[in-house]
């Protein structure tokens, strides 16, 4: 990270500091899915458990899919979005519809990796178009008969159910996705995931004054910007910024080196606070070395005005 005017936080506090009652209007879940409700289904039952009014989740999965499903609680409910582009993983069973050696299968499964072009399923939510998609890794993690049982880590808007179909055909004898989990969104993964109950049990003992279990599974908002490039601001920006302000580059104190123009960025307080979503107007490069300029555009703003109590 660049440091460009180092400089010690007053405003707010770490996020890791926040109480129980405000994780529940600036915090995330991770919730581990079940097999039978939909992914819109869980968020209303955490919303129902924790008693909340506002619940956002980070991406649909198929009621037959299990895994994680990153939730985001009150005022933090928009920040889930950030995940949609983020990359996934998953663990996926793949039935093969006829015997294939070994050394066949594992040639078509490691032939997808990298670039590949998928057209969404017919019962898909979008236009059905080919698009590109990344396969940053795929690993065969176990083979016995025509069942096999592999990792797949990749591109936000990848379909296994498709990729498992494309093997297939790779293979000539044809193939379908049998059971799907995912084990990431982003940076965070199924390590992170509490189920329902865990979650209703969690809330009933910090109601009885026990908070134990629910700090276990209740995180802070900022969490969901982890993969984002960064910009971090002195305290003097942050109330312009809080009401929607463009950031300017005398409010800079660091960012990451990796910035270009276009990049969707995380703007942070020095506390580490997330204040606001925006994009790049120019790169690090320039951010670094200019004195004046328009830096970021305001998307999304999250943070209210904070107080000094």
């Amino acid at each position: 990270m660049i440091v460009k005017r180092d400089a010690k936080g007053a405003f707010g506090k770490n996020p890791e500091e926040r109480t129980v009652a405000e994780l529940l209007d600036y915090g995330i879940i991770v919730i581990d899915k079940p097999k039978g409700p939909t992914t819109h289904q869980v968020a209303d039952y955490v919303k129902k458990i924790l008693n909340i009014e506002k619940c956002g989740h980070s991406g649909s999965l198929d009621p037959a899919v299990t895994g994680v499903v990153v939730v985001g609680l009150g005022k933090s409910t928009k920040v889930v979005h950030n995940l949609l582009k983020a990359g996934k993983e998953y663990v996926c069973i793949m039935h093969i519809h006829d015997e294939v050696e070994e050394k066949k299968i594992r040639e078509a499964v490691n032939s997808f990796l990298g670039k590949i072009k998928q057209m969404p399923p017919l019962r898909s939510a979008v236009r059905r178009v080919e698009r590109a998609r990344t396969i940053y890794s795929i690993d065969i993690l176990e083979i016995e008969g025509q069942e096999v049982l592999f990792k797949v880590s990749c591109e936000a808007g990848t379909y296994i159910r498709t990729l498992c179909h494309a093997i297939g055909k790779k293979l000539g004898v044809g193939a379908h996705m049998a059971e799907l989990r995912r084990t990431r969104v982003g940076n965070l993964d199924e390590s992170l995931a509490a189920s329902l109950q865990d979650l209703s049990d969690a809330y009933y003992f910090w109601k009885e004054g026990d908070e134990t279990e629910i700090r276990k599974i209740l995180l802070p908002m900022e969490r969901a910007v982890e993969h984002l490039k960064k910009i971090i601001v002195l305290d003097t920006a942050v109330a312009a910024l809080c009401h929607g302000a463009k950031l300017n580059v005398p409010g800079i104190s660091k960012l990451d080196g990796g910035i270009l123009k276009g990049d969707y960025i995380a703007v942070m307080t020095l506390k580490g606070e997330l204040i606001m979503t925006g994009i790049a107007q120019m790169n690090a490069l320039d951010m670094e070395k200019k004195d004046n300029g328009f830096a970021v555009k305001a998307e999304r703003v999250f943070m209210e005005v904070p107080r000094n109590d």
